[in-house]
């Protein structure tokens, strides 16, 4: 073998755009987004849960790298989760919970052949049941692999201020502010029961559930600092409960 393969190479902080060779006897942590294709009413894109996924994890990335020696990279994010209840709108779409948590383990079965640990990072609710059956059965194989969610205190449900205020703040250029309606501002447990039988579409035309209309960027800044400190207070601790849920 080419000894120069097993020189001294910069280490990456992104999967996407690193070489084997750079990731070559390296002890590499992998961070990876998991959001979704879906409605996310009139104003916002349908890669939403993506971007704010994504937005997270390469924070995330940087305070771990700046507070400690570990070796951590971000991966291209799964941009497809179980959206099966949007799916009443144009541009959803949902490859549902039994594939996204094959997705899910495969995946990590694959990386912990060379990282030594796995985060996934969820931007979407609909994906919390695939990444409990995931990473609950990639512990049971002896794989150091966890999750956690983007989440926020006091958030609305889909596409209201909280989600439109946090991009706001990470991607304002593709906010469409003329579009921004009120939705259906009903608590998400009232809604449920119409929902779990109809979707979203049952209580909302829109495809709004919450206030778009009250966010800002300066709300957007805070909601999303406090996703990135809840999920860097997480991985620092590093307790996942049964299945795998950093706690």
């Amino acid at each position: 073998m080419n000894s120069a393969y097993h020189r001294r190479v910069v280490y990456p902080r992104e999967l996407g755009n690193s070489t084997s060779r750079q990731l070559h006897d390296a002890s590499a942590a992998l961070i990876v987004p998991v959001g979704s294709t879906e409605q996310h009413g009139p104003h916002l894109p349908l890669d939403t849960d993506t971007r704010i996924a994504t937005a997270v994890a390469e924070a995330l990335v940087t305070l771990l790298r700046a507070r400690s020696e570990s070796k951590w990279l971000i991966a291209p994010a799964i941009a497809y989760g179980a959206s099966g209840e949007h799916e009443g709108f144009a541009g959803t779409v949902s490859i549902g919970t039994p594939v996204l948590a094959e997705l899910l383990v495969e995946f990590a079965r694959s990386a912990c052949r060379w990282s030594s640990r796995v985060v996934f990072v969820n931007g979407h609710g609909g994906n919390v049941e695939a990444l409990r059956r995931a990473v609950a059965l990639l512990r049971y194989e002896g794989r150091d692999a966890a999750w956690c969610s983007c989440v926020a205190s006091n958030a609305d449900a889909h596409a209201g201020h909280t989600e439109t205020s946090v991009l706001l703040h990470i991607s304002p250029n593709v906010v469409r502010q003329d579009e921004r309606v009120p939705g259906n501002r009903a608590p998400l447990s009232e809604l449920l029961p119409e929902m779990r039988r109809g979707g979203v579409a049952a209580v909302s035309s829109l495809g709004v559930l919450g206030d778009p209309t009250t966010a800002t960027a300066d709300e957007g800044r805070k909601i999303f600092a406090e996703m990135v400190d809840a999920c860097a207070g997480r991985v620092a601790r590093w307790a996942p409960d049964r299945e795998g849920m950093l706690t």
